[in-house]
């Protein structure tokens, strides 16, 4: 098993892969997170062309699980509510982690992974996917506030360092 970078010929199981996840969010009571077709091709042909869009792929190279990994300031993070960051310090980000349900405990690899590449991490998620929220807990993240995408929309801010 291993990860990789994306390219543009993994996009169609990617998607695939978003559809899969959004489908077990809806089963676990999660109905309000990617909704209206987000991710986008779009948006996920964006992350591919800056290099930031990665798929972990099994023994047989099925891509199995796909996320969005970057080191560099996310200006949504720049304000949190009811809390505060672990520190200020240069961070990771991981955005849109999602397996086909093969693998079990890949949601902890791909988080681990980035983490060995950048010890300081902030991931943020929907109030109602407990599941993730669960899983961050699981790997060491800390629940530090409320953070705001550019809609509007709050997200529950988790962070390990």
């Amino acid at each position: 098993m291993e990860i990789r970078k994306a390219s543009l010929a993994d996009v169609d199981r990617q998607m695939e892969l978003f559809d899969y996840a959004r489908s077990f969010m809806r089963s676990t009571g999660n109905m309000h997170q990617w909704t209206n077709g987000y991710p986008s091709r779009v948006l996920l042909e964006q992350d591919i062309s800056a290099g930031n869009s990665y798929v972990y792929v099994d023994d047989e190279q099925e891509l199995v699980a796909t996320f969005c990994f970057f080191q560099e300031k996310d200006p949504t993070y720049d304000y949190i509510e009811g809390g505060h960051w672990l520190n200020n310090e240069p961070y990771g980000v991981v955005h849109r982690l999602a397996g086909g349900g093969k693998v079990k405990g890949l949601g902890r690899f791909c988080l681990d992974w980035c983490y060995d590449r950048c010890p300081n991490i902030r991931v943020d998620t929907h109030a109602d996917n407990i599941v993730m929220q669960s899983l961050l807990g699981k790997c060491g993240f800390v629940r530090c506030g409320i953070i705001y995408l550019a809609n509007g929309d709050p997200r529950v801010a988790f962070h390990k360092c």
